[in-house]
């Protein structure tokens, strides 16, 4: 072995070989994969090699095409064959409510190129034969899709990677990574030791072991999974004969099961109900090519359904069954990226679908390594979107519910129990007793909307307009005629101290700080290619003690970037509160007269202006408040410690009964934004974006010094932006539009909605997305024009709208 390298990959799987050959693409030779036995041992041995390119999040959608793209590459690049099935398949729906599901897929895989058709049950039969088509209502086509060689499709990656310059030590099990005081490792193996700059876990099976020789603990389970392959079958070998080609793909959803051709026979696998975690505590070291016991009356209810909806199979003897553990996360996507306080330790695991993610996975992080940067909006894969809380107890809850629905549908406003309560605040009970349908925020629970006296305070999950539609308006209304109270403990809080934190905020924010003391400033936060890493309100509570809000969901994600970027000689100082510090808001024209009244302190639109914030009691407790709201309205944001929340809450309760005061939530919230066209992390503002085009230019101060990315953004500011984003007034019926919905303009799809929903007090429905640019002019905005939105299969008339629907001019806040 090498006793110094670049880099160490350990895993030999298919998601470690990707990392491997993509950082030798990306110019970097000096680097070696380790693996404990040989390769594909683990998990990708006995995978069924499917493939496909569909994904809830269209980035990670766009990787999987990647992925499937790279094959016949990495095949010429080494002389090995992946085994490439191209055969393309169908999705069946076997409701309506399926069918649904599967119009929002379809859309969403427009504006990325997919070539998918939605098609009746009598054409999924036509190009599907063996299925039954009495129990479907319809399906999608996709041309994407296929199967491979697990093992061919992992040793091509290898060898494309040797070609390169990479080395493979293979039966050499690592022991221990030790931290260097250079930023490195010692990666200690059964061979001797590497000293390595880089460390990827890719070790699938053993990811949590790996993690933990370094004192993290990864979120990820191994679960058992089975699937059958048959004996030959007449049918099969009919197909062939009449068409010339292997029988394609299918996913039965209501069998929770997949088929596809193997040999002269079908494999049919299934994500089964009666699920069983595998090793849910510690992988033994000693497990390799070895496959669990068959346990088909575990999956018999599943199979009762395939054998119905796919009536050859009954007829088919069963050639072997295949048990074998596979690796998940709490969501199901993969966990790619640095991990916060590691010096040069990064993630490619919990790939569960690895011959669809695997390329992408293996691009992005190399990217990430080599760029400092992925090169694409992968925040749905980055290890840092789960924070400590997603424990080994939390984390087995949850990926036992996420195979349970893998082909379950999951609707826009549901939210799934496992794992749940997690995190509480002291207002959890009162606000359950006060008929809040409670939500799961970054695992802390947060009130959705509120049941009034009488109606059961529940979701029905639906894609259209939801049983919640009545009461979440009622709230609206609250706040826009009256005063509403919510609780806001769900955003991500800061203190930033030290003599060098003015300056060292200055650098890192694309905005200037505040000038005075008590004064508050919005400003986006950008990497060096001037694309958006968050959007932050920051005010100044002394010289050298700054506090700031943001995104709960990416709050190790900017942690890791804060502490990758604070000076050598201790002068700034960065603390992430948590729940340590909780919030409650109070929005609408009766503000002002409800704080005037928990208060002592002259709260006059003269001493207490917007965008300021000051230390107050309120109800006789120590609070911060900043003069802001994210409804549009005047409103007071009341910043204090867990142990006063309660107190507070039910004083402000009690102040305002005369005042028309009433309680919202999230939901209502996000509708009251929408209506004032303000945008959001991870929907409007993400890493694809730029402040410019983002519609965040007038938080941008080119004057003030230099700060990160902003070369990048003056460009974007003198070029112009290719697109824009936009609010857009839609034309529906009972279901509005959500995320990631074409938009379509003179037949041809130009961009995509971030998000959207119905906004109650304008009584529009309402979305944001972003457009090109040249197409904001003449009839396309204030117009009909020519725009549509597509919403389950149908392209509503839409059009772009040159002001927020609501107070455009801002007048409300400020008054």
């Amino acid at each position: 072995m090498k006793s110094h390298v670049q880099v160490a990959v350990i895993g030999g799987g298919v998601v470690g070989c990707s990392v491997l050959y993509h950082l030798t693409r990306a110019g970097w030779r000096d680097v070696v994969l380790i693996e404990r036995s040989e390769l594909t041992s683990g998990s990708t041995w006995h995978a069924a090699g499917g493939f496909h390119t569909l994904n809830s999040d269209p980035n990670v959608a766009k990787l999987q095409r990647y992925t499937i793209d790279l094959y016949k590459e990495i095949e010429a690049l080494s002389g090995q064959s992946c085994g490439l099935h191209l055969t393309g398949g169908v999705q069946l729906a076997g409701t309506p409510e399926r069918m649904d599901y599967l119009k929002v897929a379809h859309a969403k895989g427009r504006y990325l190129g997919m070539e998918t058709e939605l098609i009746t049950a009598r054409e999924a039969r036509e190009l599907m034969p063996l299925l039954d088509e009495r129990h479907f209502v319809g399906a999608l086509w996709d041309p994407a899709e296929g199967h491979l060689d697990p093992a061919g499709t992992t040793q091509a990656y290898a060898g494309a990677a040797k070609k390169g310059g990479a080395e493979i030590y293979l039966r050499n099990r690592v022991v221990a990574l030790n931290a260097r005081a250079d930023g490195g490792w010692d990666v200690v193996t059964e061979a001797g030791t590497i000293v390595a700059e880089h460390v990827v876990n890719a070790a699938g099976l053993w990811a949590r072991e790996v993690g933990r020789m370094v004192g993290i603990e990864l979120p990820v389970l191994a679960m058992e999974h089975m699937y059958l392959v048959t004996a030959d079958m007449p049918e099969v070998a009919e197909i062939r004969a009449a068409t010339g080609k292997e029988v394609v793909h299918a996913i039965d959803f209501e069998g929770e099961i997949y088929v596809r051709q193997e040999g002269a026979g079908m494999l049919m696998g299934t994500y089964e109900k009666a699920c069983v975690p595998w090793q849910p505590k510690e992988t033994p070291w000693d497990f390799g090519h070895e496959l669990l016991a068959e346990d088909l009356e575990r999956i018999a209810p599943s199979l009762e359904v395939g054998f119905k909806h796919f009536p050859a199979f009954e007829r088919a003897g069963i050639k072997r069954v295949i048990n074998g553990p596979f690796t998940f996360s709490p969501d199901g996507n993969p966990l790619v990226g640095p991990v916060r306080g590691l010096s040069n330790y990064w993630c490619a695991c919990a790939v569960m679908a690895g011959f669809s993610q695997g390329g992408g996975v293996g691009l992005a992080l190399a990217n990430w390594m080599v760029e400092g940067d992925p090169g694409f909006d992968i925040w749905a894969m980055d290890v840092a979107r789960f924070g400590p809380w997603a424990t080994r107890g939390y984390t087995n809850a949850k990926v036992c519910e996420t195979y349970r629905r893998r082909f379950s549908i999951t609707y826009p406003n549901e939210e799934l129990p496992a794992g749940r309560p997690l995190q509480t605040t002291p207002l959890y009970d009162r606000m359950r007793s006060l008929g809040a349908v409670m939500g799961n925020s970054w695992g802390l629970e947060v009130p959705l909307w509120f049941a009034p006296e009488g109606v059961e305070p529940r979701d029905i999950p639906s894609y259209r307009r939801s049983n919640d539609f009545e009461h979440v308006g009622a709230e609206c209304r609250t706040v826009r005629e009256a005063v509403g109270l919510s609780e806001i403990a769900n955003f991500a809080k800061y203190e930033i101290a030290g003599p060098g934190a003015e300056s060292w905020l200055d650098h890192l924010m694309a905005n200037h700080m505040p000038r005075k003391e008590g004064g508050m400033i919005l400003t986006p936060m950008l990497n060096e290619r001037g694309k958006l890493i968050g959007d932050f309100t920051i005010a100044k509570v002394t010289d050298d003690r700054f506090m700031m809000w943001g995104s709960s969901q990416a709050e190790v994600h900017h942690m890791r970037w804060f502490e990758a970027h604070l000076p050598g000689d201790g002068s700034v100082r960065v603390r992430a509160l948590g729940l340590g510090l909780v919030g409650l808001a109070i929005a609408g024209p009766r503000a002002r007269d409800l704080l005037a009244r928990l208060t002592d302190e002259d709260v006059s639109n003269d001493a207490f202006r917007f965008m300021s914030s000051r230390a107050l009691d309120v109800a006789g407790a120590p609070c911060r408040l900043n003069r802001i709201s994210y409804t549009g309205e005047l409103g007071y944001e009341i910043w204090l410690a867990p142990e006063f929340e309660h107190r507070v809450f039910e004083h402000i309760l009690e102040a305002g009964r005369d005042l028309g005061l009433g309680l919202f939530g999230m939901r209502a919230l996000l509708a009251l934004r929408l209506e004032k066209g303000f945008g959001t992390w991870f929907a409007e503002f993400r890493p694809i974006y730029g402040p410019i085009e983002a519609d965040l230019g007038r938080f941008v101060d080119f004057a003030k010094g230099p700060f990160i990315g902003r070369e990048a953004a003056l460009r974007e500011h003198d070029e112009g932006p290719a697109r824009r984003r936009v609010t857009l007034e839609i034309e529906t019926g009972d279901a509005d539009a959500h995320a990631d919905e074409p938009i379509w303009h003179d037949g041809t799809v130009v961009g995509w909605v971030t998000s959207g929903g119905y906004g109650h007090y304008v009584q529009k429905s309402l979305a944001q997305g972003y457009v090109p640019t040249k197409l904001l002019e003449g009839d396309g905005v204030d117009g009909v024009g020519r725009f549509e939105v597509e919403i389950l299969g149908e392209r509503r008339p839409a059009r772009v709208l040159s002001a927020p629907p609501f107070d455009p001019a801002g007048r409300r806040m400020r008054m």
